[in-house]
């Protein structure tokens, strides 16, 4: 298969195939001297499924590479997917925090009086205005709310 094919098969951009042939990662089996074109086997579709996989998973390609290339044993790979899991779970958790946030706001904001128009308020009004509507006592939480209010 050329490069344009079996990118488009696994969905991913021929540049992305270079990047990966750069590394070192999934090299053509056979390059025309004449055109440049690149071919890959059939073969080599389960090491970019794998590829692909673990990249999904969070690791980068210098992991990949090295995993591929049979530099990493059975253990390291092990502590290294509890890793990925931990960034996972953590990324998780902060999502879910962004989400109570929200709902925090809202809440405040079905509550409260009648909207004022924003607009119509001057800039340290509104400033004040957003204050009490997203009052957190945690630092954590504050930043939570920032990101969730300004995304």
């Amino acid at each position: 298969m050329q490069i344009g094919e079996i990118a488009k098969f696994h969905n991913i951009s021929v540049k992305a195939m270079r990047v990966y042939e750069k590394m070192g990662i999934i090299k053509p089996v056979k390059v025309d001297e004449q055109t440049g074109y690149r071919y890959y086997a059939v073969d080599q579709v389960p090491q970019l499924n794998a590829l692909l996989d673990l990249k999904h998973l969070g690791f980068s390609l210098l992991e990949i590479k090295k995993l591929l290339d049979g530099g990493m044993d059975n253990d390291e790979f092990m502590e290294a997917l509890v890793r990925k899991k931990t960034n996972w779970q953590e990324a998780i958790a902060a999502a879910e925090d962004k989400i109570d946030a929200i709902a925090n706001i809202t809440r405040r904001l079905s509550s409260s009086e009648p909207a004022t128009k924003m607009h119509e308020l001057t800039a340290d009004e509104r400033a004040w205005l957003l204050v009490k509507m997203v009052c957190v006592e945690s630092s954590g939480g504050q930043t939570v709310l920032s990101e969730a209010i300004w995304l």
